[in-house]
């Protein structure tokens, strides 16, 4: 059995100065006065089509009515994008250059539109004018544990401040909506155990999950009376799920290790995993799914859940550099279902034996955690967090709730089944 690490004592961060930590935030990229006057004109000619009331300091204003966007300093605004596109969007929010009333309803609205936004021509050229990937973000086994903890070893606590008693960072699913606050853990035990009926999990059960979390599915599979091995890349994941583990009885049926999905051995009667795939990149995905098919023993199941973005939306996306990659999840790449489902059948033994796609609840899940977030900002600050980085946990928040709501995202169950004779 693996030994509990001790977990360190929560203290304040000793955060560095905001132009330190921030420095693309704090000195704006250098933009010549002829890309950001393009910028303003391709800027304003799509927000010209979109149902939102967009007001420019100085007077100016644009779009056809709806969610108001208020553009406090246009040519910082505009010159942001004109440099780095989509990330200087988001680093014109996190400087306090853009803001809006209800940022969720202004977010819906780009999202439902982001196919729209940038004219074919320039679509075409993208590969001359967006950010590239940085190799240094490649999910290697080195470059993925640097990845991981860059987002979960922020601080445990953080993530309590928002995150209901479960600690459970992955959608929910509820009875009915709106959902409310006081009914997130019950919605987080029923999507676990969907996922853990749908893998069989039961007495005996040998149980494999690639993404521990804070441990919450492995504690509920061992309740059971599952033999769970889980593995992670986040030492604060870890050693919070043992504590966990133990707290709830179950840590001789609980065993954590702190672990690439790459260097797993053995076969198991299951495996589950929650929202990791988006964490792998796509130059891995082949391994991944092989991992799945060899550690999965014949006759067993496989339960996954994960987000997905449109199929059409994979090309574009999969070597431009993007704001959530740079600051939330580095090396990240959500996958389509097709292309789930694609490589499944071009690299395992496996069969996709059931899809089930519930995006709305991931909206609600997000509208929780940001409420929860916001309600909650003196005690962020008191962990040491300043205000640039919760601007840009309130944008990451919105962002991600917007893409749900406006049908961008879904998010989804996988059951995947292994014949008991190999085919």
């Amino acid at each position: 059995m693996t030994t509990v690490e001790p977990r360190c004592t929560p203290v304040a961060r000793e955060a560095p100065a905001p132009s330190a930590q921030w420095p693309d935030v704090a000195a704006p990229p250098a933009a010549s006065p002829l890309r950001t006057a393009v910028t303003a004109a391709v800027v304003r000619r799509a927000l010209e089509r979109l149902p939102l009331q967009v007001r420019f300091a100085g007077g100016h204003s644009a779009g056809r009515g709806g969610p108001l966007l208020e553009v406090r300093d246009p040519k910082r605004f505009h010159g942001r994008i004109g440099a780095s596109g989509l990330i200087g969007f988001g680093e014109s929010y996190m400087a306090g250059e853009w803001d809006a009333p209800d940022l969720v309803a202004a977010l819906t609205v780009l999202a439902a539109h982001a196919a729209e936004l940038i004219p074919p021509p320039l679509q075409r050229l993208r590969g001359l004018w967006a950010p590239r990937q940085p190799g240094a973000r490649r999910n290697t086994p080195e470059g993925a544990r640097a990845n991981i903890s860059h987002h979960y070893d922020l601080s445990s606590d953080l993530f309590a401040l928002f995150l209901d008693d479960t600690l459970t960072y992955s959608s929910a699913v509820f009875r009915g909506f709106p959902a409310r606050w006081e009914l997130l853990a019950a919605a987080q035990h029923r999507k676990i155990d969907r996922l853990l009926d749908l893998a069989g999990a039961g007495e005996g059960t040998r149980l494999l999950e690639i993404g521990t979390g804070y441990g919450e599915l492995a504690i509920r599979a061992a309740a059971r009376g599952a033999h769970v091995t889980s593995l992670t890349l986040s030492r604060e994941q870890r050693a919070l799920a043992l504590e966990r583990a133990r707290e709830a009885g179950v840590a001789d049926r609980v065993r954590v290790d702190l672990c690439d999905y790459r260097e797993a051995r053995g076969t198991y009667d299951a495996v589950v995993s929650v929202e990791m795939i988006e964490a792998v990149g796509e130059e891995f995905w082949p391994v991944h799914f092989r991992t799945l098919d060899a550690r999965l023993a014949p006759g067993g199941r496989a339960a996954l859940q994960a987000i997905t973005m449109p199929h059409d939306r994979m090309p574009a996306s999969r070597t431009t550099h993007t704001w959530i990659q740079k600051y939330v999840f580095p090396g990240g790449l959500l996958p389509s279902a097709e292309a789930v489902e694609r490589h499944v059948r071009d690299h395992t033994r496996l069969t996709v034996a059931r899809r089930d796609g519930f995006g709305a609840h991931y909206a609600e899940t997000l509208r929780l955690w940001r409420e929860r977030f916001t309600e909650r900002a003196d005690e962020v600050a008191a962990l040491g967090f300043d205000e640039t980085f919760r601007r840009l946990w309130t944008f990451y928040l919105a962002y991600s709730e917007a893409g749900f709501r406006s049908g961008y995202l879904d998010v989804q169950q996988y059951l995947l089944t292994k014949e008991t004779t190999a085919r």
